[in-house]
């Protein structure tokens, strides 16, 4: 019985949403479960089974959450979130506990609101021909000695191979690379220690190279390659070539190794070809080593002759191929520094493994790479994700079963060596198929145990209905109890697919609420004034230079700097507008009707457009900011001389 089918009665009464005969979690652990197979749900169910008791799905109530997430108007929340924005190729904020959007950082996508992807300066980061999608999965912010440092915020593109670089100061996006010798970036990591000199990053998909058409049906000869990318410069520092399929990525807390979970062992390019192998593995990388490769000349290189790539195939020196349950997918590093655990996702297991066997093993100390595994202890049915309270429990996401499960790292170790230990303290009920969870802090040595988000691709009827597309449901969880307790659900635009939680207190004091002069972003648009003799603050004029006619204008509230300018049929028309107002919030807009031109620009900001004027005729521009009083009186003309 479908969910539409179960939300009626023939009487006519409406039962209530968590009345069914078969619930939907019944239905859609059963049929996933079948896809895994009986082994898998026979070796899940005792896993299951140890904390029957605790599950529990209902959310709590103020008095059985150990701290509020209320937080009154002029009050602010203790935790920025920041989340990626899937399919619509951008960042969201919010803030925790009260689950409130903030702002959204476009990233990849256009946006009318603030122009991106219209202004100039958005056109130079988003560079020539760039597509105007992407698919944001894993956003992450650098660090300094394990420890967010409020500067940079990195995120990929799935859709179009790029990886790009946000400015926390400023909320915006200042650098776009496109990866070469790779075809879709899914997992990035920082590298934490010293402080995050690389950016990592998954090609997942394998392809020929050159991929010109020449070997389309030869799969022997496709490759993905590992990149780390320069954080200050945003240019490739080198590739590592391996076997597999890349997922995801994460990086130790000494700066010296960094790993990735990896699927398809057989090569294969059809479904059943990638199921056959019974293991997997997890590839991890010695960074010094392949930096003293490359620093040797001991590369080859493909796409980019910039761009070295060394060889880290099964035999290599620079690489360690640890065999785990196939499949594998997410790979998350305990905040204590000692351990990393690799999700199973198709089997029920999760595989715990010490950094320090790591070390060893590339030192010669171990011979077999099973040596690094301390534990593969059973969760439940499709382990994808895990974070960490700081406390030695961990947090795994079950997507086949809707659930969290939490559990003891220590006991899990213990129960490895043969003890007979119950390592699972609680499992609590998710609204419906989780995908990553993230717990405040967890992804720095500061894990501070307080709060856990569940990021559920399903939610069925918990929300009001909007049509066939459905929100996605991202939970909130309190951990900082002995229990979890749900604590809200947050519907949000599908599909967000990562985050994290940081502390307002560390890098609150580092955004800017008004754009510096002469900002860097903005810098190419302030030459050009320079060279035309244009003081940005103060001028007010037109530069004609043939059919090139650049408009420079102040904006302060209410009113423009030009009330109109005139130009021809066919001129190519570049708008600078510099927004000279010192209070904060007092942005002001500039739209030109029907011509398709939105921007923003903020206190001390210089923001500027290129176009054609190929329609004869009066064109008004006005202020899309409410920023005044006489905000509508705020506008402008635009004449065309045919």
């Amino acid at each position: 019985m479908s969910d539409r089918e179960n939300s009626s009665r023939p009487d006519g009464e409406t039962p209530d949403r968590n009345d069914h005969t078969v619930s939907r979690r019944a239905l859609l652990g059963g049929a996933a479960a079948g896809v895994l197979g009986a082994g898998a749900v026979g070796l899940a169910g005792g896993a299951a089974g140890l904390a029957g008791s605790l599950v529990g799905a209902s959310p709590a109530s103020a008095r059985e959450v150990a701290h509020s997430t209320d937080v009154p108007p002029g009050k602010l929340d203790d935790y920025y979130g920041v989340w990626s924005g899937g399919q619509s190729g951008e960042l969201r904020i919010l803030g925790v506990p009260s689950m409130r959007e903030l702002i959204r950082i476009p990233v990849f996508n256009v946006d009318g609101t603030i122009g991106w992807g219209i202004t100039n300066e958005s056109k130079r980061v988003l560079g020539p021909n760039a597509p105007l999608n992407g698919d944001t999965h894993h956003v992450h912010m650098s660090q300094t000695d394990g420890h967010y440092d409020g500067r940079y915020l990195f995120v990929n593109d799935k859709a179009n191979t790029r990886v790009a670089r946000v400015r926390w100061d400023v909320m915006r996006t200042d650098k776009i690379l496109h990866i070469p010798n790779a075809q879709s970036i899914h997992g990035l990591r920082v590298q934490r220690v010293p402080k995050t000199k690389y950016v990592f990053c998954n090609g997942e998909f394998r392809v020929p190279h050159p991929n010109d058409g020449r070997d389309l049906n030869d799969p022997k000869k496709y490759f993905t390659v590992y990149t780390a990318i320069d954080a200050e410069t945003m240019k490739i520092a080198w590739q590592v070539l391996v076997d597999g399929n890349l997922d995801n990525t994460e990086t130790d807390y000494t700066g010296k190794y960094s790993g990735a979970t990896c699927y398809n062992s057989e090569g294969g390019v059809h479904l059943a070809d990638m199921m056959e192998a019974e293991r997997d593995w997890v590839v991890f990388f010695d960074i010094p080593r392949i930096e003293a490769a490359v620093k040797a000349g001991q590369y080859k290189t493909f796409e980019d002759p910039d761009v070295p790539v060394v060889d880290g195939r099964h035999g290599s020196k620079l690489t360690l191929y640890v065999p785990v349950p196939k499949n594998p997918h997410g790979i998350n590093a305990s905040p204590d520094g000692k351990y990393v655990v690799a999700n199973g996702k198709l089997s029920p297991t999760v595989t715990v493994m010490s950094w320090e066997k790591v070390d060893q093993w590339f030192a010669g100390k171990l011979k077999d790479p099973r040596d690094v595994v301390l534990a593969e202890p059973e969760l439940g049915l499709g382990p994808l994700h895990t974070t960490y309270d700081g406390r030695g429990n961990a947090y795994t996401t079950l997507f086949i079963d809707s659930q969290i499960c939490k559990w003891n790292l220590h006991d899990a170790i213990r129960a490895g060596k043969g003890e007979k230990v119950n390592y699972i303290r609680q499992k609590l009920d998710v609204n419906f198929q989780p995908g990553h969870n993230k717990a405040s802090m967890a992804e720095t040595r500061d894990a501070d145990g307080q709060w856990l988000i569940s990021l559920n691709k399903f939610s069925k009827d918990r929300f009001l209905r909007v049509g066939p597309l459905h929100p996605d449901n991202d939970q909130l969880i309190d951990i900082s109890g002995d229990e979890m307790k749900l604590v809200s659900d947050n519907p949000v635009y599908c599909e967000p697919h990562d985050c994290f939680m940081l502390r307002r207190d560390l890098v609150e004091h580092k955004v800017k609420q008004v754009w510096d002069w002469g900002d860097p972003f903005y810098a190419e648009t302030v030459a050009m004034a320079k060279k035309d003799g244009i003081d940005i603050q103060s001028d007010n004029k037109i530069i004609r230079d043939g059919n090139k006619v650049r408009v420079y204008m102040t904006s302060a509230a209410p009113a423009y700097g030009l009330n109109e300018f005139e130009v021809n049929k066919g001129d190519e028309v570049t708008v600078v507008i510099t927004n000279i107002d010192d209070v904060e919030d007092l942005t002001h807009g500039f739209c030109l009707s029907n011509y398709g031109i939105n921007m923003e620009i903020s206190p001390h900001e210089t923001s500027s457009v290129t176009f054609t004027a190929d329609k004869a005729g009066v064109y008004w521009y006005y202020c899309t900011f409410f920023c005044h009083a006489l905000h509508l009186e705020m506008r402008g003309r635009m004449l065309v001389k045919a």
